[in-house]
Parts: structure tokens; C-alpha cells; sequence
């Protein structure tokens, strides 16, 4: 599997290109958006990662100018911009992904097979369920009830890692690893915010509560959750 990295940052790039190196993918890094439309327009690729704040041309016209070109490949924006109105303009242009920077490695590589898997075409049934919820992966949409929940970027791989994981005590050393790429540190409670964050907004007013805590092990995510 070959993929294209679009980035200008020279350690997020060579970071990059590295952990997908390491992951046994082939990997082409561009500076700029100029060189990564010319990459992608002639070179064969299974996938391309795009920053939007490109020099010389940004991500949405290079994207715009692979899909101009018949390049369908799967598409994953990688930005600081975490704005709704920019990932809308993304997956409107044809995007299938977006991740905000600063991210974890683990959940970047886990979005990566999981585009390469579909093929690069994202699927509006896309969802992963439990009870009342709905998490929508690819417009990155949160409802419960039908309600729409507005959760930060960490929050958002939280829920869908328990959610992926259902029904598994997921300890707080794996949590750490998968959503803040970190060796867990029991000094630290950033964990134990996150997780009461997230409950506050996609439980505490809802029936069944969904996550739970198994003392001195870690999280789980069950629809019958007490």
C-alpha cells in the first residue's frame, strides 16, 4: 500500500512518514500543495493525507484538483483547523476523513486501514451504535436520542474507542495510549476528566447510562451500562 503525504511542518512530516514506514506502508512526502497535486496526479496511491494550511496551494485545491483529475483515492485531512464550517468544506469537496492536530498516531493509523478497507468511498451509514446513540464517522457527528452532542476531538476518539471496543474493560493505560499516544501516568487524572466529560454530555441526561467504571481497571461502554 502506497500513500501520499501532503505536509509542510518537517517533524509532523518526517513523523509521518516514519510511523507509516513502520506500519509497512510505502510513503511519498510532499512540501507543498503544489508538488503534492503533481504527486498525486501521476503517481498510483492507495491513500493521501492532506494538510489544509499548505504554501504555494492549499489542501482544498489540491483535493479539488485530484478530483478534478479522476483521482478517487481515499482522502484524509490532517489540520490544526477544528472549526465545523472547515470539516464540512472538506468532506464537501470530497474528503472522506478529518483529524485535528494535535492527535494521537494510533487513532491517525486506525482511521488509515479503516479508508483503505472501504475503498476510499465514505459510507453515510457509517455509524457505530449503542442504545440510542449514533456516532457518524465520517461527518464526525455525535447524536443520542436524536439530539446532536458536541464533543472536542479528544472526546470524540474516546467515545469511539469504547464504542469500537464495546462491551471490553478498556484499562486506562490502553485509553492513554489510543487516544493521547502517551504512556499512562497514575499521577495524572486527565483521563478521569475526560471520561466524566464525556458522560456529562452523552449520558447523564439520557437512559441507559452507557459507560461505566470497573474499579481498578478501567472503562466500559455497554448498553445495559447501570
Amino acid at each position: 500500500m502506497k500513500i501520499l503525504v501532503v505536509e509542510d511542518e518537517p517533524k509532523t512530516g518526517e513523523y509521518l512518514k516514519q510511523g507509516l514506514i513502520e506500519a509497512g506502508f510505502v510513503v511519498d512526502l510532499a512540501r507543498d500543495g503544489i508538488d503534492g497535486l503533481h504527486l498525486g496526479e501521476t503517481g498510483e496511491y492507495d491513500l493521501a493525507i492532506l494538510d489544509v494550511m499548505l504554501p504555494k496551494l492549499d489542501g482544498w485545491h489540491v483535493l479539488a484538483g485530484l478530483r478534478r483529475a479522476g483521482r478517487d483515492i481515499p482522502v484524509l485531512f490532517l489540520t490544526a483547523r477544528d472549526q465545523v464550517e472547515d470539516r464540512v468544506k472538506g468532506l464537501e469537496l470530497g474528503a472522506d476523513d478529518y483529524l485535528v492536530k494535535p492527535f494521537a498516531f494510533a487513532e491517525l493509523l486506525a482511521r488509515v486501514r479503516t479508508l483503505l478497507r472501504r475503498g476510499g468511498r465514505a459510507k453515510e451509514a457509517d455509524l457505530l451504535r449503542a442504545a440510542d446513540l449514533e456516532l457518524d464517522l465520517p461527518r464526525r457527528r455525535v447524536t443520542r436520542g436524536g439530539q446532536r452532542i458536541d464533543l472536542t476531538a479528544k472526546e470524540f476518539a474516546l467515545l469511539e474507542l469504547l464504542l469500537r471496543r464495546r462491551g471490553e474493560v478498556l484499562p486506562r493505560s490502553l485509553i492513554a495510549s489510543q487516544v493521547w499516544d502517551m504512556n499512562f501516568d497514575s499521577d495524572t487524572n486527565v483521563i478521569e476528566v475526560a471520561v466524566r466529560r464525556l458522560r456529562a454530555k452523552m449520558d447523564d441526561a439520557f437512559e441507559p447510562k452507557l459507560i461505566r467504571t470497573v474499579r481498578g481497571m478501567g472503562y466500559v461502554l455497554e448498553d445495559d451500562a447501570g
